[in-house]
């Protein structure tokens, strides 16, 4: 393995290229929001362990390469990512404090793949969305 994590009784090198979009593929995502966003992400990655590799966000989706534990599932994070980011977005640019739950900014899928040996082109791939 070239850079394992591990845990008790686990060894695990789990990395996903992971893309997902705004509801209606609207574009939501630029100035404050997008500055935000960033900040959320990171900090809710921090809290499950997980490691953003790279990451980028464009108007209408975000590119991420995500670094997992393997006692999660990806879509056991993605749904814990993209919920607690939605709140936050309703929370901080809607105004909305209580009840929230942000059920209307995040489309429900998301694309992912896993990144193998490839890690060098995905993250370049990711760097380079606005060129």
């Amino acid at each position: 393995m070239r850079d394992p994590k591990s845990l008790s009784h686990t060894r695990w090198d789990c990395k996903y290229h992971i893309v997902f979009i705004p509801k209606k593929r609207r574009k939501l995502i630029f100035g404050a929001p997008r500055k935000h966003l960033g900040e959320v992400f990171h900090e809710l990655a921090r809290q499950k362990g997980v490691v953003i590799e790279q990451g980028h966000l464009m108007s209408d989706h975000a590119h991420m390469c995500l670094n997992i534990p393997a006692k999660f599932s990806v879509s056991n994070f993605m749904g814990f990512m993209k919920s607690k980011s939605a709140i936050s977005i309703a929370r901080q640019f809607k105004g909305r404090q209580k009840n929230v739950n942000g059920e209307a900014f995040w489309a429900r899928g998301y694309y992912v793949s896993t990144v193998g040996l490839d890690e060098k082109m995905i993250k370049e791939y990711i760097r380079n969305q606005e060129k």
